[in-house]
């Protein structure tokens, strides 16, 4: 037993010397997983087999094939992470410093001038005269559907109207009090930003590869994560505990 520990001894100091292994100037986890392979390349030769038995831990397989799944699956997702995130601050931007935000926030914390217990015409005659004015820009055109915004200083009646042969058509905005025609003018049923983020606007194959590249986020999230776990030291104190 003595004479093969030293065979084998020898055989890691041979590897050493002709380069295989450079323990010296590599770091201390560097170094000590070298040491492993090179030692399991070495005892073969000790007992005798001349044929090295390349043998690599159970947690280096592990790592390597976390690592290379991380990997390969990460960098054909690229673009499309970097699409959803681009579009994605976007579509915050305009709804933090959007004027229906805005309106929001300026209203949240008002009370409604119209109530449960308020008498029908309170509701039924703005929506009268605003469904009235319509009529006369867009004679027989169908109604998507109505808004009522009684609270603030401005309250409105917007109406969404459609096209005969189907689809959106316009927005009008009125004046709740007096009926005055404040805003027309075309929309969507979903702003253009949103339907990009989503992938709609590419149609049905664009949710399909927007729900994908969801899923390979959160691939990535747990693969990152057990490589993470899987990299940890027992016994790091400090910082060390979390940042290894």
């Amino acid at each position: 037993m003595r004479v093969s520990l030293r065979r084998a001894q020898d055989t890691v100091s041979g590897f050493h010397a002709r380069g295989s292994v450079d323990l010296e100037n590599r770091p201390q986890s560097t170094r000590a997983h070298s040491a492993r392979i090179t030692i399991a390349l070495a005892i073969p030769f000790a007992l005798g087999n001349p044929q090295p038995c390349f043998w690599i831990s159970p947690l280096a397989m592990n790592l390597v094939f976390w690592r290379k799944w991380h990997r390969w699956i990460g960098f054909p997702a690229t673009l499309f992470l970097l699409f959803a995130a681009t579009t994605g601050v976007l579509v915050a931007f305009t709804e933090f410093f959007g004027e229906e935000e805005a309106l929001r926030e300026a209203t949240r914390d008002l009370v409604s001038p119209v109530s449960v217990a308020s008498p029908q015409a309170a509701w039924a005659e703005p929506i009268s005269r605003a469904i009235a004015t319509t009529a006369t820009r867009s004679a027989n055109a169908p109604i998507d559907r109505i808004e009522l915004r009684f609270k603030g200083p401005n309250p409105t009646v917007t109406i969404f109207t459609g096209k005969p042969t189907g689809g959106e058509d316009r927005k009008l905005v009125f004046d709740a009090r007096t009926g005055l025609v404040l805003a027309d003018e075309a929309y969507a049923d979903k702003p253009f930003l949103y339907r990009l983020h989503s992938g709609e606007a590419f149609g049905d194959g664009g949710l399909v590869v927007a729900m994908m590249w969801g899923l390979t986020l959160i691939v990535l999230t747990v693969t990152g994560l057990i490589i993470y776990l899987k990299l940890h030291r027992p016994g790091a104190t400090g910082l060390k505990k979390v940042f290894w």
